[in-house]
């Protein structure tokens, strides 16, 4: 006598197939690896390969360090017209330095505050803790599955205490002013590429 419950092979491929990670953006296909490995969420679109596509173009594309910090090249600029020229042309022109500036400013605050350090170990661990609980059961708060983006807030919230306590918020303004000021700076008493002869062809009026 037969029954209708799958066995053998067709009942693992039966189970494999309903078995899927929660903070996967895609199903997860980790029972096929002989493990059941879950991938930590990330934004749709954002991945490891696409992180380091990103990098490696914009390491590519930088100027060379020398010429940009070149003091011989700084010079006051005529006027406000010829300013703005200026700031808008170095920007894109020293776009990929300026986004490594901004990277760096962002590494020297956090390797310089130790509390910075802290919340975002905490922050790691309570996202780290809350993955692995989600490979265990489903997370329900408040009547509602808590998803990949939701998991993202839930260790934020969690950790929001010590960002505070750490001085978080003056961190970010930090950030933003030094950059400002630095990038700021430099675009605006750099020279364009080219000279003054391309400044001149730029100021000339049509």
């Amino acid at each position: 006598m037969t029954s209708g419950v799958p066995k053998g092979e067709n009942c693992l491929v039966d189970m494999d197939s309903k078995a899927g990670d929660l903070f996967s953006a895609e199903p997860a296909d980790a029972a096929g690896s002989g493990g059941v490995v879950g991938k930590l969420w990330l934004p749709k679109g954002l991945s490891a390969s696409v992180a380091k596509e990103w990098f490696d173009r914009r390491r590519a594309s930088i100027r060379p360090w020398a010429g940009f910090v070149d003091h011989r090249k700084f010079t006051k600029p005529r006027n406000f017209g010829e300013l703005c020229q200026r700031v808008v042309r170095n920007f894109d022109t020293y776009n990929s330095n300026y986004t490594f500036i901004f990277l760096g400013l962002i590494l020297y605050c956090i390797i310089s505050s130790p509390m910075l350090l802290i919340a975002l170990a905490v922050f790691v661990g309570a996202f780290y803790i809350i993955h692995l609980k989600s490979l265990e059961s489903k997370l329900v708060v408040f009547g509602k599955e808590v998803t990949g983006p939701h998991q993202l807030g839930l260790a934020g919230a969690v950790s929001l205490p010590v960002f505070w306590l750490a001085g978080a918020g003056a961190a970010v303004f930090w950030v933003l002013g030094a950059t400002m000021f630095v990038i700021g700076s430099h675009a605006a008493f750099r020279e364009l590429e080219g000279g003054s002869e391309m400044e001149e062809l730029f100021m000339e009026p049509v």
